[in-house]
């Protein structure tokens, strides 16, 4: 960090900095995000956070895990945001780390107002969000000039766990050709079964991506009626991204990862050429 020709802000003492870490591949780090995890002396954590992220923490930082998983002990957000407060009272630096952006379903503004409410100064650090990140990972672009002029990120549960119930699934299913469900594993079932009722076709190209950007990635290609099955039969795990429309078809020219590996792309996998277009 200190070969860069930049002039980088002072990370002060009694300052929180909301930083987003990105979907998982450390090599996605702003710089900014590495610049505070070099400086912080208390860094706080999300679940999310990818371990390799939290080893470029400076030599004596404090980690204190925040992380919240469904269906396990969490800290409450109200206790999260007290700790901030707390910290950056003892004159502490305190980096919060939130996987992906922290704007993005992630809270951040939650923390920001009680931070606010409280008298502490912050900085924000937008992240790339897995929306956007865990996509390109899995060769799949988020807008193609052929296939979708919108997208639409949508939450796959609320503070509660459940669906978003507030969702008008038919204006959904119809005012977007792309949909990304973040968080969308446990509740596949429903999700799929509202699009399609509210009438997405069953054989719209689907994938559900696995811990994207992580060593453990995994993408599943199938349909919308067929995604919740074989999710189940083929054991992914979260976090996942669901991914609902035609670009999920260029993952078959796009996956660069596989073409690391070996695999073979196909060059023209929106058949266009034999529409008699050209290049």
């Amino acid at each position: 960090m200190d070969e860069v020709p930049l002039d980088l802000p002072a990370f002060e003492p009694g300052w929180v900095w909301l930083v987003g870490a990105g979907p998982g591949d450390p090599g996605l780090l702003s710089l900014y995000a590495l610049h505070a995890l070099r400086h912080a002396d208390v860094v706080v954590y999300d679940a999310l956070v990818d371990p390799r992220i939290l080893k470029l923490a400076r030599a004596g930082a404090e980690l204190v895990y925040a992380g919240k998983r469904g269906g396990k002990p969490s800290p409450t957000q109200p206790n999260i945001s007290n700790r901030l407060i707390e910290f950056a009272r003892r004159k502490l630096r305190v980096l919060r780390l939130k996987g992906g952006d922290p704007f993005v379903f992630g809270r951040g503004g939650e923390e920001a107002l009680a931070l606010v409410g409280a008298g502490i100064p912050f900085r924000l650090v937008p992240g790339i969000t897995s929306g956007i990140g865990g996509l390109a990972y899995a060769g799949i672009p988020v807008t193609h000039r052929e296939i979708n002029p919108v997208v639409t990120f949508v939450t796959g549960h609320v503070a509660g766990g459940n669906v978003p119930g507030e969702l008008d699934w038919e204006a959904l299913a119809r005012g977007s050709p792309v949909l990304v469900f973040y968080m969308a594993l446990k509740h596949l079932n429903e999700i799929t079964a509202k699009l399609i009722a509210a009438g997405r076709d069953p054989a719209e190209p689907t994938a559900l991506i696995s811990k994207a950007s992580t060593p453990m990635q995994r993408v599943l290609v199938t349909t919308l009626s067929a995604v919740a099955a074989e999710a189940a039969r083929q054991g992914i795990e979260p976090p996942t991204l669901l991914v609902v429309g035609q670009v999920v078809r260029l993952r078959a020219g796009l996956d660069w990862l596989g073409a690391l590996n070996g695999q073979v792309l196909e060059p023209d996998p929106l058949g266009t050429r034999h529409r008699g277009e050209t290049d």
